[in-house]
This record gives structure tokens, C-alpha cells and sequence, in this order.
């Protein structure tokens, strides 16, 4: 395997154990505790389920993956804080929501080839990329693995 293709794997891995954790605690809580905040004045869990979601939802046109599944849940768990707008869908439809992203959005990541990784994403310009080529998808998945990874650890402050 060449060095470009263990670099690409490790991120993709990377991406699988943090999803990974994140689907075995969210498969665990009930209604209940994904109402639960996660400290006092901050984030219920649900809500950050849907932010990730929509955040996840949103990586695959940046990332030139393909078209959004869930654009209708941005408003509630991306353009405002939790609690302006009610949740827009039922906790066991955000969870499959929760899903049906994740399972796309890897399934596609997992077919670029190290070269597409170093390619720009979607929202930079080609003079922009000229100046910067580190405006690429690679660092796009490497932030959104790492802001996943920090609201995993936010679902496990609750007590």
C-alpha cells in the first residue's frame, strides 16, 4: 500500500471509530436522556444529534459526494440555537437520519482515491485553491472528524 493510500486510510478510519462511538451511545439513550442537557444552560444531546447530523448532511455537496438527504432540519440544529424552534422530527426519525448521512457519506469518502482527497471542496474558488491547496477535502474531513469527536465528548459529560 503506498504511503498516500495508509495516509487516506487512517483518516477514514479515524472518521469510523469516532462514528462508531458515537453510534453506540446515541443507540443506547433513550428519549429521555437525548432531552438531557448536557450542563446546565448548554446543548440537550438531541439537539447536537441533529447539529451533527446536518453538519454531516451538508459535507456531502462540499465534499462534491453528492446531494443533501436532509437540508429541512439546518433550521432547527444549525442556523439557531436549541430551544428557538421545536425539533422539527420525531427522536427515532433524527436517528435514522443520523444514519442514512453517515452511511453515505462513508460509503463515498471510502472510494477517493488519494488524489481526490487533495482536490478542492465545493466552496473554494480555483484562484483561491491556486493560493491555498490546503483548502481541500481531506482538511474539510479531518475538521468535521474532529468537531465530532468534541461533541462525542460532550454526550458523555452527562451524568
Amino acid at each position: 500500500m503506498s504511503t498516500e493510500a495508509l495516509l487516506t486510510s487512517g483518516v477514514v478510519g479515524s472518521w469510523k471509530i469516532v462514528m462508531g462511538r458515537l453510534d453506540k451511545t446515541i443507540g443506547r439513550l433513550t428519549e429521555a436522556q437525548l432531552q438531557e442537557r448536557v450542563a446546565p444552560g448548554k446543548n440537550r444531546r438531541l439537539y447536537l444529534l441533529g447539529h451533527l447530523t446536518a453538519v454531516h448532511d451538508r459535507m456531502l455537496p462540499l465534499l462534491g459526494l453528492g446531494e443533501r438527504l436532509y437540508p429541512e432540519i439546518d433550521e432547527a440544529y444549525v442556523t439557531n440555537p436549541d430551544g428557538a424552534l421545536a425539533d422539527p422530527v420525531s427522536v427515532d426519525e433524527l436517528k435514522a437520519m443520523w444514519t442514512d448521512v453517515n452511511a453515505k457519506l462513508t460509503a463515498a469518502v471510502e472510494k477517493l482515491s488519494a488524489e481526490e482527497w487533495l482536490e478542492k471542496h465545493t466552496q473554494v474558488s480555483d484562484e483561491d485553491f491556486a493560493k491555498d491547496p490546503s483548502r481541500n477535502r481531506l482538511s474539510v474531513f479531518l475538521s468535521r472528524t474532529n468537531h465530532a469527536s468534541f461533541h462525542a465528548g460532550q454526550f458523555a459529560l452527562v451524568k
